[in-house]
This record gives C-alpha cells, structure tokens and sequence, in this order.
C-alpha cells in the first residue's frame, strides 16, 4: 500500500542508485513535509516497513511561455504561468527495480494529482527528468517534453481518460 511518508518507515537502508535521490530520502524528506514544501509517498514492505519505492508531489507553475504555441493559445491573455503539480522526485530501491514498482508508484502519483485537481486548480503534472534513463520512462506514459527546459508533462485532461 502506498501511504505517506512517516517515522516508521525506514529510510537508512534505501538506495536507488541514484546519490541525489537516496539523499533526499534520508535528510530532507521529513524537513520538506513539516514545511509543508511538498508530500513523500512511499511504498513499503508492510512487516519490515523498509521503503520500496517513493515519489513527492507538490504545487508548482510553469509560464505559459514554455508550452507548445498550441497550448498557449488556447489559454486566457491574463496568465502568464500555468498551475501545475510537480512530481518531483520518483525513485524505486535497487532490490526492487525492474519488478513494475516504478510504473505502479506513477499510476498512484497520477492518480492523486488528478484527483486533487478536481478541487483546485491544476492544468498538468510536470517532470523533470534527471537524465535520459528517466526521460525515457516518462516518455512511456506519453509525457511530453516543454521546448525549452527538459522539463516535461502530461494533462490533466489526459489523466481524465484514465481516471474520470
């Protein structure tokens, strides 16, 4: 089950490969929860509660600019950025990876963020992939890269189809 992150979820033995990623878990998690800087949702071993998996949500916006000429257009003049919600960080233990944990923490990610833009405002979930491993597993779920960032993103008009 995935819930979000507390005191009895064991963070010291976490390691996804990835420095950034696992240090976050480990040191800063906690602190951007009680700061309210962003949520940590966890998928952990129910009888050992080491972690699995986690991914962060938090609110964000994007200028109108940095979307497709097809999006801007269609958005009001008055708005020079877009809310979105920001998946921030998604990663999965090395024991666990290449077991659907990755595709499973999304899905829960995208669901959660559609369903909380049903009560405040929220035109898309956004990425920024770390390096091309990460890119690509965003591009499998159809997200598409903002011209001039990297960063990328999927409606939620899309998410719609999926979860309304």
């Amino acid at each position: 089950m995935i819930e979000f992150l507390e005191k009895k979820h064991r963070r010291e033995n976490f390691d996804c490969g990835k420095a950034l990623l696992n240090n976050y878990l480990k040191t800063q998690a906690g602190q951007d929860i009680n700061r309210k800087l962003s949520t940590c949702f966890v998928l952990a071993d129910p009888q050992t509660n080491d972690i699995q998996g986690y991914y962060t949500l938090s609110n964000n916006s994007i200028p109108i600019s940095s979307f497709p000429e097809h999006i801007q257009k269609k958005r009001p003049k008055s708005y020079t950025s877009i809310p979105t919600t920001l998946l921030g960080r998604l990663a999965m233990d090395k024991k666990h990876q290449g077991k659907g944990i990755g595709k499973i923490l999304l899905i829960d990610a995208l669901k959660r963020s559609y369903e909380i833009s049903q009560k405040i405002g929220s035109f898309a979930v956004v990425v920024d992939p770390m390096d091309e491993e990460s890119e690509n597993f965003y591009k499998k779920y159809d997200f598409l890269t903002l011209p001039d960032s990297g960063k990328m993103f999927i409606t939620i008009k899309t998410l719609k189809v999926l979860f309304g």
